[in-house]
């Protein structure tokens, strides 16, 4: 059994890349693996200063939600960012808590698979590049994670656009093989 720790990065409540979240932790925890989702939305995350003082004393100075995310970021075996695509991208908030993360940098932390969900209006599945690079940026300061794994939902714009679109079977499966 695995540590599984979903992020949500998203802000509109039944996201698109939400509803890929909800899937990927539904296959997770079909497969037997203990499961905690968490939402951006629900959370208050400052951001980063730069002062680097969290690689002193292992723990960001700021007093807000990205300090217990961290912890959960750290003892989880599996992270799963969830992102909405905006202009090519993560969302804005995803970048926050990843800076937000750099207490992690320099620990004996739990993670090695890393995966990416991503929503966006673009068909393209080339419109999560940027995303994806963005995270493999994250990944590659920490020695022992990897990208093992992304899924695309293209075409999906509106708040359930996504109902019936077939990223939802393919995060529900990718979560399963976890």
């Amino acid at each position: 059994m695995k540590k599984v720790l979903v992020i949500s990065t998203s802000l509109r409540r039944t996201s698109n890349s939400e509803a890929l979240a909800d899937a990927f932790a539904k296959g997770a925890q079909s497969a037997g693996h203990e499961v905690e989702m968490v939402r951006l939305a629900d959370k208050t995350i400052a951001f980063c200063k730069g002062c680097f003082a969290c690689l002193k004393t292992g723990s960001c100075v700021i007093r807000d939600d990205a300090v217990e995310i961290a912890e959960k970021m750290h003892d989880a075996n599996v992270i799963v960012f969830a992102t909405p695509v905006y202009y090519y991208e993560m969302s804005g908030q995803m970048k926050t808590l990843l800076d937000r993360a750099n207490s992690l940098y320099d620990t004996d932390y739990a993670f090695e698979d890393i995966y990416l969900l991503t929503a966006a209006a673009e068909e393209e599945e080339s419109a999560q590049d940027g995303a994806l690079h963005g995270l493999q940026g994250w990944i590659s300061c920490f020695g022992r994670a990897h990208l093992a794994g992304s899924v695309f939902a293209g075409g999906v714009n509106e708040a359930g656009d996504i109902n019936g679109h077939p990223s939802l079977a393919k995060a529900y499966e990718l979560g399963k093989s976890v």
